[in-house]
């Protein structure tokens, strides 16, 4: 899909999910002030706010917004994997992955916060220059793979990764496993095509890799049908189990589902992060 067509779809989108979400911000201790609020003895004397104390009987602290709430990293897997659709009724895993990305972007800036792209971005910016860098390059950027490898982000950062997830359990666990050592977490957006889980595949089928590469013919693909569902099944609570044991988020969505569905789960799912 072309680049301005998935930013189309994806502010529709965008705007009919900010009907029932609310932003993110809350107090904590980063730089953007919050509020004032009466001070507490457990705060202490260095606490106190004395200029806006001093027009006023009251003592009060000043109160910033948490950092680390506002600022969300997001990568987009560019795999061949991803370049996929079972059919022309519905969109590749990709542009799925790109649509959902930047419809939640759309809302966390439009909320003031500020986005980035792992491995792509020069620093996070929030406003409408941060949402149209961040467009771009959730749509045509490559999304490598070095980017959750040797992930560059802030300590204790949030991140949204989507993929498909479909690289072997160990690779992912080694992955997030990187994450976690810069004590930082968030949500796995898993893409799926229906073809994928539902395999409704019968009769003579040739199976290529996306990326060229090795190829199965079956005779009656029907016949294997249990065996990969079975496969596809473990595999997805595998990756459900490592997301549960390192503190992430699992969001699965399907490309023949509503978008919108994925990215209210998604925001939900930061809200609860924070």
């Amino acid at each position: 899909m072309p680049f301005p067509a998935l930013v189309a779809e994806a502010e529709r989108i965008a705007a009919t999910v900010a009907q029932g979400v609310h932003g993110r911000r809350q107090r904590g201790t980063g730089e953007t002030f919050w509020e004032y609020r009466h001070h507490r003895a457990e705060d202490g004397a260095a606490a106190v706010d004395w200029r806006m104390s001093a027009r006023s009987q009251n003592l009060f602290v000043r109160e910033n917004e948490w950092e680390a709430a506002n600022t969300v990293w997001m990568w987009r897997d560019g795999s061949a994997s991803m370049d996929w659709a079972s059919s022309r009724e519905i969109p590749t895993k990709r542009d799925r992955a790109a649509v959902c990305l930047i419809a939640l972007a759309a809302l966390l800036t439009r909320g003031g916060e500020r986005v980035a792209v792992l491995g792509e971005s020069a620093a996070p910016r929030s406003g409408e220059l941060g949402m149209e860098r961040v467009s771009a390059r959730l749509a045509t950027g490559p999304g490598g793979m070095d980017s959750v490898e040797s992930p560059r982000m802030a300590k204790h950062g949030q991140a949204v990764l989507a993929s498909d997830f479909l690289d072997p359990f160990e690779t992912w666990r080694a992955r997030l496993a990187r994450f976690s050592a810069m004590q930082a977490g968030g949500v796995l957006l898993r893409v799926i095509d229906p073809s994928e889980e539902d395999f409704p595949y019968k009769g003579r089928t040739r199976f290529e890799a996306p990326a060229g590469g090795e190829t199965l013919l079956f005779g009656r693909a029907e016949e294997a049908g249990s065996a990969y569902r079975q496969r596809w099944a473990s595999h997805g609570d595998a990756i459900a189990d490592l997301a549960r044991r390192t503190g992430w988020t699992l969001v699965t969505h399907r490309t023949d589902r509503p978008a919108t569905q994925a990215v209210l789960a998604l925001h939900r799912a930061l809200s609860r992060d924070v």
